[in-house]
C-alpha cells in the first residue's frame, strides 16, 4: 500500500514521535511505500489565505472555496499546497498521528486540514461520504490523551472519546469518502512505566503489520486482553471500541 503519515507534535522526544517512529519502521517493514507530512518540521502554514493559490478568482474579495475550485480547475494551487493535495491523492491509506489537545486535534493539524482538504479536489461538486473522492482509500486516527481511559467513556467526566472525534472522523474523513479503521488511542502515556510504553509500541507495530486486512470500526466485536507479562491489579488493555491502552486505576 501507498500511506501517508501526517505527524503533528512538536516535541521529537514525545512518545507521540515514538508512535510515529514505530509507524514507520512497521510499515516499512512489510513492504508499505510511505509519504510524511511533518507538520512541524515542514513549518508549515496553517493559516488560510491567498498564498496556498497561485491563481486569483476574485482579486477584490477572498472566498476561499471559490478560490479553490478556480485553482483546481486551472492547476493553481501553490506548490506547498499542490504537494499535499497529491500525497492524499496517492495515498492508499492515511495515518494522523496527534495529541488530543482541548478534545481535538492541535490547531496545525486542523490548519492543514483547512487548506489541503481543498473544493474541487478533495471534496466538492456534490462528491461526498460513498461518492468522495476519497473513496477506497482507508483513514487511521492514532492518538493520545493526557487523562486516563476512564475519563473518556460514556458518562465520563470528558465523555465518550468517539464522539469527541466524530467531527474528524465523520465529518472530516468520511465527509470525503475515506473509510475509517478503529482509532489507536493511548491513554496518558506520560504516566506509563517505560516498560507499559515499550508494550504500547509492540503492540501497535502488530497491528500495522496487519494493517492491510483489517475490517474497518465498527465491524469488529468488542473484546478484552490483559497485557501480557503485567500482573498489576487493574492494568490492562481494554479493546472495546478502539484499540487502547489503560493504565492502573490508582496513579
Amino acid at each position: 500500500m501507498n500511506v501517508l503519515i501526517v505527524y503533528c507534535h512538536p516535541e521529537p522526544h514525545s512518545f507521540n514521535h515514538a508512535m510515529f517512529q514505530t509507524a514507520c519502521q512497521a510499515l516499512q517493514k512489510n513492504h508499505h511505500k510511505i509519504r510524511i507530512s511533518d507538520l512541524h518540521r515542514m513549518k508549515f502554514d496553517p493559516v488560510s489565505g491567498r498564498s496556498a493559490y497561485k491563481t486569483v478568482k476574485n482579486p477584490e474579495r477572498f472566498r476561499q472555496q471559490l478560490e479553490e475550485m478556480y485553482a483546481s480547475e486551472r492547476f493553481g494551487f501553490a506548490d506547498f499546497i499542490e504537494n499535499e493535495i497529491e500525497k492524499i491523492e496517492d495515498c492508499d491509506l492515511m495515518i494522523w498521528q496527534f495529541p488530543l489537545w482541548w478534545c481535538s486535534i492541535p490547531a496545525l493539524l486542523k490548519g492543514w486540514v483547512d487548506r489541503v482538504f481543498a473544493m474541487g479536489r478533495i471534496y466538492g461538486g456534490g462528491h461526498m461520504y460513498e461518492t468522495g473522492f476519497c473513496a477506497g482509500k482507508k483513514a487511521l486516527l492514532s492518538l493520545t490523551t493526557g487523562g486516563g481511559m476512564e475519563l473518556y467513556q460514556p458518562g465520563g467526566a470528558n465523555g465518550d472519546i468517539m464522539e469527541l472525534l466524530k467531527p474528524v472522523w465523520h465529518g472530516t474523513l468520511q465527509f470525503a469518502g475515506f473509510d475509517i479503521l478503529t482509532p489507536q488511542i493511548v491513554y496518558a502515556p506520560a504516566k506509563m512505566s517505560a516498560t507499559m510504553r515499550r508494550q504500547v509500541l509492540e503492540s501497535y507495530s502488530a497491528r500495522l503489520a496487519k494493517i492491510e486486512n483489517e475490517p474497518l470500526y465498527g465491524e469488529t466485536p468488542p473484546s478484552t486482553a490483559v497485557i501480557p507479562g503485567n500482573h498489576l491489579p487493574g492494568t490492562a488493555v481494554i479493546m472495546r471500541e478502539h484499540f487502547s491502552i489503560t493504565l492502573p486505576y490508582r496513579w
